[in-house]
């Protein structure tokens, strides 16, 4: 996938995850994710898991913005392209969970297909961190 393609895909994806995640509506999200979406969140936390459709996916997004009251924010670090349809992009998170600011990085592979995210995995670069700041 070409990188400037790439820039803009996830660029938009992370404008509408962050607008939702401070409380906005989940109609820029639905158009940049395919019907079929498959989301995976690694870990043993309360956001783990794979969400299958649109659905379930907005509803991990929900429960990830009620559980950090609104205040969930993601911000791009970098992004690795190559010849596929895969996106590489390292991303911090941060979010005031029982009145606590955490912090935490994460990698997300993208699947690609027709410009729209059609699967997405989604690994902390440090799990036990991950694990303990979704946990509470």
């Amino acid at each position: 996938m070409d990188r400037k393609e790439a820039l803009q895909l996830l660029t938009r994806l992370h404008t509408a995850q962050n607008s939702f995640y401070s409380g906005g509506d989940e109609g820029e999200l639905r158009t940049l994710l395919a019907p079929d979406i498959v989301w995976h969140v690694l870990g043993r936390n309360l956001i783990a898991g794979t969400y299958r459709g649109h659905d379930e996916a907005i509803a991990y997004f929900t429960r990830r913005r009620y559980l950090a009251g609104n205040t969930f924010r993601i911000t791009p670090q970098d992004v690795l392209t190559g010849d596929g349809n895969v996106i590489a992009a390292l991303a911090d998170g941060e979010a005031t969970l029982e009145a606590e600011t955490q912090r935490w990085s994460t990698v997300g592979l993208y699947r690609v297909v027709a410009g729209q995210v059609a699967e997405c995995w989604l690994m902390p670069t440090d799990p036990e961190l991950f694990d303990r700041i979704w946990s509470r």
